[in-house]
Protein backbone atom coordinates (compact mmCIF):
# COMPACT_ATOMS: atom_id res chain seq x y z
CA UNK A 1 0.00 0.00 0.00
CA UNK A 2 1.33 3.41 -0.91
CA UNK A 3 1.94 6.15 1.62
CA UNK A 4 -0.64 8.25 -0.22
CA UNK A 5 -3.56 6.00 0.91
CA UNK A 6 -2.60 5.78 4.60
CA UNK A 7 -4.49 8.98 5.61
CA UNK A 8 -7.70 7.71 3.98
CA UNK A 9 -7.35 4.34 5.76
CA UNK A 10 -6.74 6.10 9.11
CA UNK A 11 -9.93 8.14 8.56
CA UNK A 12 -11.97 5.05 7.58
CA UNK A 13 -10.81 3.15 10.70
CA UNK A 14 -11.53 6.12 13.00
CA UNK A 15 -15.17 6.40 11.79
CA UNK A 16 -15.84 2.64 11.47
CA UNK A 17 -18.93 1.76 13.60
CA UNK A 18 -17.85 -1.82 14.29
CA UNK A 19 -15.07 -4.37 13.78
CA UNK A 20 -16.56 -5.65 10.49
CA UNK A 21 -16.43 -2.16 8.94
CA UNK A 22 -12.81 -1.72 10.08
CA UNK A 23 -11.88 -5.14 8.64
CA UNK A 24 -13.55 -4.23 5.31
CA UNK A 25 -11.48 -0.99 5.18
CA UNK A 26 -8.26 -2.96 5.80
CA UNK A 27 -9.29 -5.52 3.18
CA UNK A 28 -9.73 -2.77 0.57
CA UNK A 29 -6.24 -1.50 1.37
CA UNK A 30 -4.81 -5.01 0.91
CA UNK A 31 -6.62 -5.32 -2.45
CA UNK A 32 -4.98 -2.04 -3.56
CA UNK A 33 -1.58 -3.59 -2.82
CA UNK A 34 -2.28 -7.11 -4.16
CA UNK A 35 -5.57 -8.16 -5.77
CA UNK A 36 -4.81 -11.89 -5.33
CA UNK A 37 -3.95 -11.73 -1.61
CA UNK A 38 -6.44 -13.18 0.93
CA UNK A 39 -6.96 -11.47 4.32
CA UNK A 40 -8.58 -13.04 7.37
CA UNK A 41 -9.09 -12.24 11.06
CA UNK A 42 -8.93 -15.27 13.38
CA UNK A 43 -10.70 -14.88 16.73
CA UNK A 44 -8.70 -16.47 19.56
CA UNK A 45 -10.14 -18.02 22.77
CA UNK A 46 -7.30 -17.69 25.29
CA UNK A 47 -9.00 -19.86 27.95
CA UNK A 48 -9.14 -22.87 25.62
CA UNK A 49 -6.15 -21.91 23.38
CA UNK A 50 -8.37 -22.29 20.32
CA UNK A 51 -8.70 -20.25 17.13
CA UNK A 52 -12.51 -20.22 16.97
CA UNK A 53 -13.55 -18.71 13.64
CA UNK A 54 -12.23 -16.74 10.66
CA UNK A 55 -13.63 -13.37 9.49
CA UNK A 56 -12.91 -12.66 5.80
CA UNK A 57 -13.69 -9.28 4.10
CA UNK A 58 -15.16 -9.93 0.65
CA UNK A 59 -17.00 -7.50 -1.63
CA UNK A 60 -17.62 -4.87 1.05
CA UNK A 61 -18.91 -7.34 3.67
CA UNK A 62 -17.48 -9.87 6.14
CA UNK A 63 -18.10 -13.63 5.97
CA UNK A 64 -17.57 -15.89 8.98
CA UNK A 65 -16.35 -19.50 8.91
CA UNK A 66 -15.68 -21.91 11.79
CA UNK A 67 -12.05 -22.93 12.36
CA UNK A 68 -11.95 -24.53 15.83
CA UNK A 69 -8.30 -25.49 15.76
CA UNK A 70 -5.84 -25.27 18.63
CA UNK A 71 -3.04 -22.77 18.39
CA UNK A 72 -0.63 -25.50 19.55
CA UNK A 73 -0.63 -26.77 15.94
CA UNK A 74 1.52 -23.76 15.04
CA UNK A 75 5.32 -23.95 15.51
CA UNK A 76 6.52 -22.80 18.98
CA UNK A 77 8.61 -19.96 17.50
CA UNK A 78 5.57 -18.65 15.60
CA UNK A 79 3.38 -18.83 18.72
CA UNK A 80 5.97 -16.86 20.70
CA UNK A 81 6.11 -14.09 18.07
CA UNK A 82 2.30 -13.95 17.84
CA UNK A 83 2.13 -13.47 21.63
CA UNK A 84 4.34 -10.37 21.27
CA UNK A 85 2.29 -8.92 18.34
CA UNK A 86 3.40 -5.97 16.19
CA UNK A 87 4.79 -7.81 13.13
CA UNK A 88 3.92 -10.43 10.50
CA UNK A 89 5.41 -13.92 10.97
CA UNK A 90 6.24 -15.86 7.79
CA UNK A 91 5.39 -19.62 7.84
CA UNK A 92 7.67 -20.23 4.83
CA UNK A 93 7.50 -23.66 3.14
CA UNK A 94 4.76 -24.78 5.55
CA UNK A 95 2.41 -22.01 4.33
CA UNK A 96 0.14 -24.23 2.22
CA UNK A 97 -0.25 -26.78 5.03
CA UNK A 98 -1.20 -24.18 7.64
CA UNK A 99 -3.43 -22.29 5.17
CA UNK A 100 -5.52 -25.45 4.75
CA UNK A 101 -5.55 -25.89 8.55
CA UNK A 102 -7.04 -22.39 8.88
CA UNK A 103 -9.62 -23.05 6.15
CA UNK A 104 -7.93 -20.92 3.46
CA UNK A 105 -7.73 -22.23 -0.13
CA UNK A 106 -4.10 -22.84 -1.14
CA UNK A 107 -2.70 -21.23 -4.32
CA UNK A 108 -2.00 -23.64 -7.17
CA UNK A 109 1.53 -22.34 -7.74
CA UNK A 110 2.35 -21.92 -4.08
CA UNK A 111 1.87 -19.07 -1.64
CA UNK A 112 3.20 -17.49 1.54
CA UNK A 113 1.13 -17.32 4.73
CA UNK A 114 1.95 -14.53 7.21
CA UNK A 115 0.38 -14.20 10.68
CA UNK A 116 0.27 -11.14 12.98
CA UNK A 117 -0.83 -11.27 16.63
CA UNK A 118 -3.45 -8.80 17.93
CA UNK A 119 -3.17 -8.05 21.66
CA UNK A 120 -5.70 -6.84 24.24
CA UNK A 121 -4.31 -5.85 27.65
CA UNK A 122 -1.04 -7.54 26.69
CA UNK A 123 -2.71 -10.89 25.89
CA UNK A 124 -3.30 -12.49 22.49
CA UNK A 125 -6.95 -12.06 21.45
CA UNK A 126 -6.82 -12.41 17.67
CA UNK A 127 -4.59 -13.24 14.69
CA UNK A 128 -4.44 -11.38 11.37
CA UNK A 129 -3.73 -13.83 8.50
CA UNK A 130 -2.45 -12.70 5.07
CA UNK A 131 -2.08 -15.33 2.33
CA UNK A 132 -0.32 -14.12 -0.85
CA UNK A 133 1.05 -15.74 -3.98
CA UNK A 134 4.75 -16.55 -3.92
CA UNK A 135 6.93 -14.07 -5.85
CA UNK A 136 10.43 -14.38 -7.18
CA UNK A 137 11.04 -10.63 -7.31
CA UNK A 138 9.69 -7.46 -5.72
CA UNK A 139 8.49 -6.50 -2.26
CA UNK A 140 6.15 -8.91 -0.52
CA UNK A 141 2.58 -7.85 0.15
CA UNK A 142 2.96 -8.39 3.92
CA UNK A 143 5.74 -5.78 3.98
CA UNK A 144 3.76 -3.26 1.92
CA UNK A 145 0.63 -3.50 4.09
CA UNK A 146 2.51 -3.52 7.42
CA UNK A 147 1.72 0.22 8.09
CA UNK A 148 -1.97 -0.46 7.31
CA UNK A 149 -1.97 -3.41 9.74
CA UNK A 150 -0.46 -1.16 12.44
CA UNK A 151 -3.35 1.30 11.99
CA UNK A 152 -5.82 -1.62 12.18
CA UNK A 153 -4.22 -2.69 15.51
CA UNK A 154 -5.39 0.62 17.06
CA UNK A 155 -8.95 0.22 15.73
CA UNK A 156 -9.07 -3.44 16.85
CA UNK A 157 -8.01 -2.44 20.40
CA UNK A 158 -10.75 0.22 20.47
CA UNK A 159 -13.45 -2.33 19.54
CA UNK A 160 -12.11 -4.90 22.04
CA UNK A 161 -12.32 -2.30 24.82
CA UNK A 162 -15.87 -1.46 23.82
CA UNK A 163 -16.81 -5.17 23.81
CA UNK A 164 -15.26 -5.66 27.27
CA UNK A 165 -17.16 -2.65 28.62
CA UNK A 166 -20.48 -3.89 27.21
CA UNK A 167 -19.83 -7.36 28.65
CA UNK A 168 -19.08 -5.87 32.09
CA UNK A 169 -22.31 -3.84 32.02
CA UNK A 170 -24.33 -6.90 31.01
CA UNK A 171 -22.71 -9.00 33.75
CA UNK A 172 -23.58 -6.40 36.38
CA UNK A 173 -27.18 -6.26 35.20
CA UNK A 174 -27.45 -10.07 35.31
CA UNK A 175 -25.98 -10.24 38.84
CA UNK A 176 -28.28 -7.46 40.07
CA UNK A 177 -31.38 -9.12 38.59
CA UNK A 178 -30.43 -12.52 39.97
CA UNK A 179 -29.83 -11.17 43.50
CA UNK A 180 -33.05 -9.17 43.40
CA UNK A 181 -35.03 -12.20 42.13
CA UNK A 182 -33.63 -14.46 44.85
CA UNK A 183 -34.44 -11.83 47.44
CA UNK A 184 -38.05 -11.49 46.27
CA UNK A 185 -38.50 -15.26 46.07
CA UNK A 186 -37.15 -15.89 49.57
CA UNK A 187 -39.04 -12.96 51.07
CA UNK A 188 -42.29 -14.10 49.44
CA UNK A 189 -41.83 -17.60 50.85
CA UNK A 190 -41.14 -16.29 54.35
CA UNK A 191 -44.12 -13.95 54.23
CA UNK A 192 -46.39 -16.79 53.06
CA UNK A 193 -45.20 -19.05 55.83
CA UNK A 194 -45.51 -16.25 58.37
CA UNK A 195 -49.10 -15.55 57.29
CA UNK A 196 -50.05 -19.17 57.70
CA UNK A 197 -48.50 -19.27 61.14
CA UNK A 198 -50.35 -16.12 62.18
CA UNK A 199 -53.67 -17.57 60.98
CA UNK A 200 -53.17 -20.69 63.06
CA UNK A 201 -51.85 -18.82 66.10
CA UNK A 202 -55.32 -18.26 67.54
CA UNK A 203 -55.84 -22.01 67.88
CA UNK A 204 -52.24 -23.02 68.56
CA UNK A 205 -50.61 -23.63 71.89
CA UNK A 206 -47.50 -22.02 73.33
CA UNK A 207 -45.30 -24.09 70.99
CA UNK A 208 -47.00 -22.52 67.98
CA UNK A 209 -46.40 -19.06 69.38
CA UNK A 210 -42.69 -19.88 69.75
CA UNK A 211 -42.55 -21.02 66.14
CA UNK A 212 -44.20 -17.77 65.09
CA UNK A 213 -41.41 -15.85 66.80
CA UNK A 214 -38.86 -18.06 65.06
CA UNK A 215 -40.43 -17.33 61.67
CA UNK A 216 -40.42 -13.60 62.36
CA UNK A 217 -36.73 -13.82 63.16
CA UNK A 218 -36.10 -15.67 59.89
CA UNK A 219 -38.04 -12.98 58.04
CA UNK A 220 -35.91 -10.29 59.67
CA UNK A 221 -32.79 -12.27 58.75
CA UNK A 222 -34.06 -12.47 55.17
CA UNK A 223 -34.50 -8.70 55.06
CA UNK A 224 -30.94 -8.26 56.35
CA UNK A 225 -29.58 -10.68 53.75
CA UNK A 226 -31.39 -8.78 51.00
CA UNK A 227 -30.00 -5.48 52.31
CA UNK A 228 -26.45 -6.88 52.24
CA UNK A 229 -27.03 -8.20 48.70
CA UNK A 230 -28.22 -4.75 47.61
CA UNK A 231 -25.12 -3.20 49.19
CA UNK A 232 -22.92 -5.70 47.35
CA UNK A 233 -24.68 -4.89 44.08
CA UNK A 234 -24.09 -1.18 44.68
CA UNK A 235 -20.40 -1.88 45.33
CA UNK A 236 -20.16 -3.85 42.08
CA UNK A 237 -21.84 -1.01 40.21
CA UNK A 238 -19.33 1.47 41.68
CA UNK A 239 -16.43 -0.75 40.62
CA UNK A 240 -17.90 -1.04 37.14
CA UNK A 241 -18.30 2.75 36.91
CA UNK A 242 -14.62 3.20 37.78
CA UNK A 243 -13.64 0.54 35.24
CA UNK A 244 -15.72 2.26 32.53
CA UNK A 245 -14.08 5.57 33.42
CA UNK A 246 -10.63 4.01 33.02
CA UNK A 247 -11.67 2.53 29.66
CA UNK A 248 -12.86 5.95 28.51
CA UNK A 249 -9.54 7.52 29.55
CA UNK A 250 -7.71 4.78 27.67
CA UNK A 251 -9.87 5.52 24.63
CA UNK A 252 -8.99 9.23 24.85
CA UNK A 253 -5.27 8.35 25.01
CA UNK A 254 -5.71 5.97 22.07
CA UNK A 255 -7.40 8.78 20.11
CA UNK A 256 -4.52 11.14 20.96
CA UNK A 257 -1.97 8.61 19.71
CA UNK A 258 -4.06 8.06 16.61
CA UNK A 259 -4.08 11.82 15.89
CA UNK A 260 -0.30 12.00 16.42
CA UNK A 261 0.19 9.09 14.02
CA UNK A 262 -2.13 10.77 11.50
CA UNK A 263 -0.09 13.99 11.69
CA UNK A 264 3.14 12.01 11.15
CA UNK A 265 1.62 10.26 8.15
CA UNK A 266 0.55 13.67 6.77
CA UNK A 267 4.08 15.04 7.25
CA UNK A 268 5.61 12.03 5.46
CA UNK A 269 3.13 12.55 2.63
CA UNK A 270 4.15 16.22 2.28
CA UNK A 271 7.87 15.33 2.30
CA UNK A 272 7.21 12.72 -0.39
CA UNK A 273 5.39 15.35 -2.51
CA UNK A 274 8.24 17.83 -2.05
CA UNK A 275 10.82 15.26 -3.14
CA UNK A 276 8.65 14.27 -6.11
CA UNK A 277 8.39 17.95 -7.09
CA UNK A 278 12.19 18.26 -6.85
CA UNK A 279 12.52 15.23 -9.11
CA UNK A 280 10.13 16.52 -11.81
CA UNK A 281 10.30 20.36 -11.83
CA UNK A 282 13.01 21.86 -14.05
CA UNK A 283 11.86 25.51 -14.03
CA UNK A 284 13.05 27.39 -10.88
CA UNK A 285 9.80 29.39 -10.74
CA UNK A 286 7.64 26.27 -10.88
CA UNK A 287 9.79 24.66 -8.17
CA UNK A 288 9.58 27.57 -5.67
CA UNK A 289 5.85 28.06 -6.36
CA UNK A 290 5.23 24.35 -5.81
CA UNK A 291 7.23 24.21 -2.56
CA UNK A 292 5.45 27.29 -1.18
CA UNK A 293 2.05 25.86 -2.14
CA UNK A 294 2.82 22.62 -0.28
CA UNK A 295 3.55 24.45 2.99
CA UNK A 296 0.77 27.03 2.57
CA UNK A 297 -1.95 24.48 1.77
CA UNK A 298 -0.91 22.16 4.59
CA UNK A 299 -0.95 24.99 7.17
CA UNK A 300 -4.13 26.53 5.62
CA UNK A 301 -2.34 29.87 5.20
CA UNK A 302 -4.20 32.20 2.85
CA UNK A 303 -1.14 34.46 2.64
CA UNK A 304 2.39 33.15 2.47
CA UNK A 305 5.74 34.09 0.99
CA UNK A 306 9.14 32.53 0.32
CA UNK A 307 12.23 34.78 0.50
CA UNK A 308 15.68 33.67 -0.63
CA UNK A 309 19.20 34.98 0.03
CA UNK A 310 20.11 37.75 -2.43
CA UNK A 311 23.62 38.12 -3.92
CA UNK A 312 24.11 41.27 -1.83
CA UNK A 313 25.31 40.65 1.76
CA UNK A 314 22.55 40.37 4.40
CA UNK A 315 19.68 40.96 1.97
CA UNK A 316 16.66 38.78 1.12
CA UNK A 317 14.52 38.94 -2.01
CA UNK A 318 10.91 37.82 -2.54
CA UNK A 319 11.01 34.58 -4.56
CA UNK A 320 7.35 33.45 -4.43
CA UNK A 321 4.17 34.66 -2.75
CA UNK A 322 0.46 34.03 -2.49
CA UNK A 323 -2.21 36.46 -1.26
CA UNK A 324 0.09 39.49 -0.76
CA UNK A 325 -0.76 43.07 -1.76
CA UNK A 326 -0.71 43.70 -5.56
CA UNK A 327 2.09 46.30 -5.29
CA UNK A 328 4.54 43.74 -3.84
CA UNK A 329 6.32 41.99 -6.71
CA UNK A 330 8.76 39.11 -6.97
CA UNK A 331 12.37 40.21 -6.56
CA UNK A 332 11.63 42.89 -3.92
CA UNK A 333 14.57 43.28 -1.49
CA UNK A 334 14.38 43.20 2.30
CA UNK A 335 17.51 43.86 4.41
CA UNK A 336 18.37 41.71 7.42
CA UNK A 337 16.87 43.03 10.64
CA UNK A 338 13.93 44.79 8.94
CA UNK A 339 10.44 43.41 9.40
CA UNK A 340 9.65 39.94 10.68
CA UNK A 341 11.48 38.15 7.83
CA UNK A 342 14.61 40.28 8.42
CA UNK A 343 14.50 39.56 12.17
CA UNK A 344 14.18 35.80 11.57
CA UNK A 345 17.05 35.95 9.03
CA UNK A 346 19.30 37.42 11.73
CA UNK A 347 18.21 35.12 14.60
CA UNK A 348 17.82 31.98 12.41
CA UNK A 349 15.12 30.84 14.84
CA UNK A 350 11.40 30.24 14.04
CA UNK A 351 9.07 33.03 15.19
CA UNK A 352 5.48 32.22 16.26
CA UNK A 353 3.09 35.11 17.01
CA UNK A 354 -0.53 34.44 17.90
CA UNK A 355 -1.45 38.14 17.92
CA UNK A 356 0.23 40.69 15.63
CA UNK A 357 -0.17 43.33 18.37
CA UNK A 358 2.65 41.51 20.21
CA UNK A 359 5.12 42.97 17.65
CA UNK A 360 5.95 46.64 17.20
CA UNK A 361 6.51 46.29 13.43
CA UNK A 362 4.14 45.18 10.68
CA UNK A 363 4.76 41.52 9.70
CA UNK A 364 5.25 40.16 6.22
CA UNK A 365 6.47 43.04 4.06
CA UNK A 366 4.31 45.62 5.93
CA UNK A 367 1.14 43.95 4.64
CA UNK A 368 -1.62 46.38 5.62
CA UNK A 369 -4.37 43.95 4.58
CA UNK A 370 -3.62 41.48 7.38
CA UNK A 371 -6.90 39.96 8.59
CA UNK A 372 -5.65 37.71 11.37
CA UNK A 373 -3.05 38.38 14.00
CA UNK A 374 -1.45 34.91 14.03
CA UNK A 375 1.55 34.03 11.85
CA UNK A 376 4.68 31.88 11.63
CA UNK A 377 8.01 32.91 10.14
CA UNK A 378 10.77 30.30 9.99
CA UNK A 379 14.29 30.29 8.49
CA UNK A 380 15.62 27.91 5.83
CA UNK A 381 19.07 26.83 6.98
CA UNK A 382 21.23 24.10 5.49
CA UNK A 383 24.72 23.28 6.79
CA UNK A 384 24.84 26.51 8.84
CA UNK A 385 24.07 28.59 5.72
CA UNK A 386 20.91 30.73 5.53
CA UNK A 387 18.97 29.84 2.36
CA UNK A 388 15.90 31.99 2.97
CA UNK A 389 12.78 32.61 5.11
CA UNK A 390 9.17 31.35 4.79
CA UNK A 391 6.23 33.40 6.18
CA UNK A 392 2.72 32.04 6.84
CA UNK A 393 -0.30 34.11 7.95
CA UNK A 394 -4.10 34.51 7.60
CA UNK A 395 -4.98 30.95 8.57
CA UNK A 396 -8.29 29.79 7.10
CA UNK A 397 -11.42 30.32 9.26
CA UNK A 398 -9.54 32.81 11.44
CA UNK A 399 -7.41 30.03 12.93
CA UNK A 400 -4.44 30.51 15.24
CA UNK A 401 -1.05 28.84 14.77
CA UNK A 402 0.27 26.82 17.76
CA UNK A 403 3.59 25.30 18.89
CA UNK A 404 2.88 21.94 17.17
CA UNK A 405 2.61 23.83 13.85
CA UNK A 406 6.13 25.21 14.38
CA UNK A 407 7.49 21.66 14.78
CA UNK A 408 5.82 20.54 11.53
CA UNK A 409 6.96 23.50 9.41
CA UNK A 410 10.48 23.21 10.81
CA UNK A 411 10.76 19.68 9.39
CA UNK A 412 9.29 20.80 6.06
CA UNK A 413 11.64 23.81 6.15
CA UNK A 414 14.65 21.49 6.39
CA UNK A 415 13.46 19.54 3.31
CA UNK A 416 12.87 22.80 1.39
CA UNK A 417 16.35 24.02 2.43
CA UNK A 418 17.96 20.87 1.06
CA UNK A 419 16.02 21.10 -2.21
CA UNK A 420 16.77 24.84 -2.62
CA UNK A 421 20.47 24.35 -1.87
CA UNK A 422 20.82 21.33 -4.16
CA UNK A 423 19.15 23.18 -7.06
CA UNK A 424 20.99 26.50 -6.35
CA UNK A 425 17.57 28.21 -6.33
CA UNK A 426 18.66 31.61 -4.91
CA UNK A 427 20.91 32.28 -7.95
CA UNK A 428 18.95 30.45 -10.68
CA UNK A 429 15.64 32.11 -9.75
CA UNK A 430 17.16 35.62 -9.84
CA UNK A 431 18.31 34.98 -13.40
CA UNK A 432 14.76 33.91 -14.33
CA UNK A 433 13.21 36.98 -12.65
CA UNK A 434 15.52 39.32 -14.61
CA UNK A 435 14.51 37.86 -17.95
CA UNK A 436 11.93 39.97 -19.83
Amino acid sequence: MSTRSLPSLAHALSVAPDLDAALVALGESVVEADRTAVLGLLRYDGRRSILRDRLTPTGGKVTTARVDTTIDHLPPAVRAMLANGGQFVDLGDKSAEYARLLGMTAFADGGTLSLRGLLTDGQLSGVLALYEQRRMFGTRTSERVAPSAALFDLAYLRFQEREARDEAVQTLEDVTQRVHGEYLKKLSGLETELGRARGAAHQANAADAERLVHLEREAASGHETARQAARKAASLEHQLTEAVSQLEQAHVELHRRHEALRQKVRTLYLIERALRLDNTATDPRALVDGLLALVGDDMQAQRCSLMLQAPEPEVLYLAAARGLAPNIRAGARIPFGKGVAGIVAVSREPLLVQDAAELQEHPLLRDQYLTTGSFISFPLVYRSELIGVVNLTNRAKRGVFIEEDVERVSLLGLVISIIASRNDLPKRLLVTLREP
